[in-house]
């Protein structure tokens, strides 16, 4: 009797193992899935970039603007938004009161992080990009949108080029943006949450103009000086190897590559 069972039992075992395998393998399957499209926005979202290497991140989308949010540099690893002709003239006033973002997980700097730094909190989205919805605005003073910036910059060339884009999507109906902090592998921090603190910036834009694509990166280190704007300027190439960062990927590849390579001041106008 005992050996006619123990066959039965080693089958039962083995069908157990093998069921147990393939739960275990959709369950993972599933889960990847699920991780994957938390990340996914609108597939015409033309701003959204994607990293060719590692680099820790939450993607959050807020009402006017996606933010790639750092939980060790405690600062957005990049911010994408679209702004078209209609929304840079919106009136909504300017909210001017700096807040958690509720939406990320784990710690969030704070305002008083910034205080006596010697930085300001600087906008990556600006504020005045945002005008045209109170929730954007409001978001906009999310802390997953601010790194510490030399004040110089926050407000004088940093500040002349958000101001330039809104000229661009006035122009031609609408441009996309990316911008967002460079920083070293062992960076200053500053407050009780340890913010990092960025040695650079870039910015990277794409706008169709008379009729055809047209790219254009800015580098900003993150320190005093008046420059004129396209002293600052850089092909998108040049800046995706700074960052590790592939921008402007659901382009074609032929038109990708042939405006990343190379920017045309004329064709900006600046």
């Amino acid at each position: 009797m005992k050996n006619k069972i123990t066959p039965i039992v080693i089958l039962l075992f083995i069908g157990l193992i093998a069921g147990l395998l393939v739960f275990l393998s959709s369950a993972q399957k599933n889960k990847g899935n699920t991780e994957i499209s938390a990340q996914v926005t609108s597939p015409d979202s033309l701003e959204i970039p994607v990293f060719t290497v590692s680099r820790p991140e939450q993607i959050i989308q807020h009402t006017g603007f996606t933010v790639s949010y750092n939980p060790e540099w405690r600062i957005p690893n990049w911010v994408a938004y679209e702004l078209t002709r209609e929304e840079s003239y919106g009136k909504v006033g300017r909210y001017n009161h700096f807040e958690k973002d509720p939406d990320v997980k784990g710690v969030c700097p704070e305002y008083w992080d910034y205080n006596d730094s010697g930085y300001d909190r600087g906008h990556m989205a600006p504020a005045g990009d945002m005008k045209w919805d109170e929730n954007a605005m409001r978001e906009s003073f999310y802390m997953s949108n601010v790194c510490p910036q030399n004040h110089n910059l926050n407000g004088g060339d940093w500040k002349l080029l958000e101001q330039q884009i809104w000229t661009w999507a006035r122009q031609h109906d609408n441009i996309y943006v990316v911008c967002g902090p460079i920083v070293s592998d062992n960076p200053k921090t500053i407050g009780k949450h340890r913010v990092a603190v960025p040695d650079a910036f870039f910015k990277v834009l794409l706008c169709h103009i008379n009729g055809h694509w047209e790219a254009i990166g800015f580098y900003f280190d993150n320190v005093a000086g008046t420059r004129p704007l396209s002293t600052y300027s850089k092909t998108i190439d040049q800046i995706e190897k700074m960052t590790g960062i592939d921008f402007f990927p659901q382009l074609e590849d032929e038109i990708e590559n042939k405006i990343e390579a190379k920017y045309s001041i004329p064709a900006w106008n600046f």
